[in-house]
Formats: structure tokens, C-alpha cells, sequence
């Protein structure tokens, strides 16, 4: 599902984004003042569409990548401790 060049989840993303800078924004504009609170509106919708796009840059899902060198395990690490040696 894409909308927008949003894809996945990062379209709830986008909504709950708009959402939460409208609730926020307009608690600034009846404390504080109108102009200041239209002003972090803004940067909260701003910075937060910036964030979610680096985000869908990483990838749908999130990923682990583990760092240093990984040696396989092979057959002979498996003998059984009980076992009686030939």
C-alpha cells in the first residue's frame, strides 16, 4: 500500500504524526500564544516527515545487523558428552 510515497506502516505513521502535531499545536495556542503555537505545529509536521523518510530509507522492516565475524558450527561440536569413546 503506498500513498503520498509513504508505504506500509509508515502511513500510520504519517497519520499519527498529523494528529498528535494538531493536538500538541493547538494546546500551545490556547496556553501559550497562537503564532507560537502554529510554529511548533509546523516544525513538529516538518521534522516528523523528515524522520519517517529516513526511516523508510532503512527498509519496511527494521533490521538487526550484528557487527564482528561469525565462525558456523559444525558437525563435530555435537558429540554427545555421555557417549563412551571407541
Amino acid at each position: 500500500m503506498v500513498y503520498k510515497g509513504f508505504k506500509g506502516k509508515f502511513i500510520y505513521w504519517a497519520v499519527g504524526l498529523l494528529l498528535s502535531a494538531l493536538v500538541i499545536g493547538a494546546l500551545t495556542m490556547a496556553i501559550i500564544n497562537m503564532y507560537l503555537g502554529a510554529a511548533v505545529m509546523a516544525g513538529i509536521i516538518i521534522s516528523g516527515f523528515f524522520y519517517i523518510g529516513a526511516r523508510q530509507k532503512k527498509g519496511l522492516h527494521d533490521k538487526a545487523f550484528s557487527k564482528g565475524v561469525f565462525y558456523p558450527v559444525n558437525q563435530l561440536s555435537r558429540i554427545n558428552r555421555y557417549a563412551k569413546p571407541k
